[in-house]
């Protein structure tokens, strides 16, 4: 009785992960957990951010994290690229606990595409800028050159990923299937890498010049000085222009010979720089964003730095985005997918039947101030969250001198996000990617994609074969189809009790030191795994 029960249980769990695997790859979780490899320096460029210590600027080390899904064979995966929120100034610096490639969101959302499939990458872009001034021109022409420097690393980190693939593809990209996306400051970057592409026009709008001295006006942004959209060019400041006073290189090309072409992009909370930008035959857009955001207008609104509240440039924000992009036809990929699950059921709700826009309506803040008189504010990113008490120490230390009281920093950062917690940004986070990876999956044509991996998958299946099974003493495997790179064995708890790293399309495997039992045996080649299931008597 005891040996049919084991024999019951043991076939329950295979069904089991059987059911698992057969989920839609791309869509569902289909692997355990995401393989980070951390700090690859993807780009090198010269940053000012050694500005704010009274610094010269000098080349900076750019890095990205890069998550693959743990167990995966498959060398040809899409890649989906985020880029973290900021506002162009370090986390603490910046008066938020996030602002980083590991911001817990940043991290969640990324492991949680490897688990699908996808590789996922958090890249950091060069920061700084100078929201204080007391100079509109000041505040706007930092800004705007910051978000240009992040839009030229952002196609930076595409061009160095698809050198990758030339050079052993070591994270098994496909360099024909790419998605840029980013939340707040980095939706910001996501929506103008997509439509900023013609800087003798686009970035010579009256909006974006500097008319303090009439007979001379100058543009916020100069590609000859500040390099080219792509970041493909070598650029100098002149000594007049320099905040050194002398001339400075000013831009360094990284991987200039590759394309920093995307399929798609998306955002979370950010706006674009102006409307006229967008065009038709760009690539498609998502775009999620609360209805109240203060700091980035849904519709067509202005920007306003966060200390003093003072203008710095009017934006056009993902409603208005995603109208013209609809309207160019931009989006037929997926618009015309018929994808009508409950996330765009409940999308259609508040966006009119608008194709690639999420709303959220977050609830009104409370009236009047908390405890040390700050007032609160609209939601704008609901699906952060962070580690509230270790930012106040952080905070306060970094503050040091300035007389805040205990608690002071950790208050004023939930002013916005007050009920904020790892359980509400997980929430946000599934309507997030219930609404988003659809929509990616039509427009990627993933369906194709998985029908090339199963066709390859089911050549090798058919020729892979263990021997004898039961077996006792030694096993026998073999795969006609593919070279065996490496055989594991585990037991029904999930444990790996045996492996064997192999170059040769057959092997035989002392299995003297298992215990008799039911085991998995997962075959892996360069393309791909195949698992069986093995008795031992």
């Amino acid at each position: 009785m005891k040996t049919t029960l084991q024999f019951t249980l043991a076939i329950a769990l295979i069904s089991l992960g059987l059911s698992v695997s057969a989920q839609t790859r791309y869509l569902d979780d289909v692997f355990p957990a995401a393989t980070v490899t951390s700090n690859i320096t993807f780009a090198t460029n010269i940053s000012i951010l050694p500005l704010l210590q009274q610094l010269p600027p000098g080349p900076a080390n750019l890095k990205c994290d890069i998550y693959e899904p743990t167990g995966d064979s498959v060398t040809n995966r899409p890649v989906i690229i985020l880029i973290h929120t900021g506002t162009f100034l370090p986390a603490i610096a910046n008066g938020q606990p996030t602002g980083s490639k590991t911001d817990l969101s940043i991290v969640e959302q990324c492991t949680r595409w490897a688990k699908k499939g996808y590789v996922a990458i958090a890249m950091e872009n060069r920061l700084g800028w100078n929201p204080t001034s007391p100079d509109q021109d000041v505040r706007t022409s930092t800004l705007l050159q910051a978000a240009y420097r992040g839009i030229q690393d952002a196609k930076a980190m595409v061009r160095y990923i698809r050198m990758t693939e030339d050079n052993g593809n070591p994270y098994g990209i496909n360099p024909d299937k790419i998605v840029l996306g980013g939340q707040g400051t980095g939706g910001y970057l996501s929506l103008g890498y997509a439509t900023l592409n013609d800087p003798a026009v686009e970035l010579m709008l009256p909006k974006f010049i500097n008319f303090s001295n009439p007979a001379a006006p100058s543009p916020y942004v100069y590609p000859p000085f500040f390099g080219n959209p792509d970041g493909t060019d070598s650029t100098y400041l002149p000594d007049f222009a320099s905040p050194t006073g002398q001339t400075e290189l000013w831009n360094i090309p990284n991987n200039p010979s590759y394309s920093n072409d995307v399929n798609m992009v998306f955002n979370l909370g950010g706006a674009l720089a102006d409307i006229s930008w967008l065009e038709a035959g760009e690539v498609p857009m998502v775009s999620f964003h609360c209805e109240n955001d203060p700091n980035a207008p849904i519709d067509t609104g202005d920007v306003v730095e966060p200390v003093n509240n003072d203008f710095v440039i009017e934006v056009m924000g993902s409603r208005t985005a995603q109208i013209y992009a609809n309207q160019y036809l931009n989006n037929d990929a997926f618009a015309l997918a018929g994808i009508s699950d409950a996330f765009t059921t409940a999308a259609n709700v508040n966006n009119g039947g608008l194709e690639g826009l999420y709303i959220f309506k977050t609830p009104a803040p409370s009236a009047g101030t908390n405890a040390y008189g700050q007032t609160y504010t609209e939601e704008g990113a609901p699906w952060d969250w962070w580690d509230n008490a270790s930012y106040e120490a952080i905070a306060q230390a970094y503050n040091a001198g300035s007389g805040a009281p205990a608690g002071y920093f950790a208050a004023d950062a939930i002013t916005g996000n007050p009920d904020m917690s790892a359980v509400k940004g997980n929430a946000y986070l599934d309507t997030v990617h219930g609404y988003l990876n659809p929509r990616m999956y039509e427009v990627l044509d993933l369906a194709n994609n998985i029908a090339i991996i199963n066709s390859v998958d089911e050549k090798i299946n058919n020729s892979t074969n263990i021997y004898p099974n039961p077996a006792n003493n030694f096993l026998n495997i073999v795969s006609l189809k593919s070279g065996i790179s490496s055989v594991e064995i585990y037991n029904l708890n999930g444990q790996l009790v045996l492996k064997k790293e192999i170059n040769n399309n057959q092997q035989t495997i002392n299995i003297r030191s298992l215990e008799s039992g039911i085991y998995i045996v997962d075959i892996l080649s360069e393309n791909t795994s195949v698992k069986r299931k093995l008795i031992i008597e």
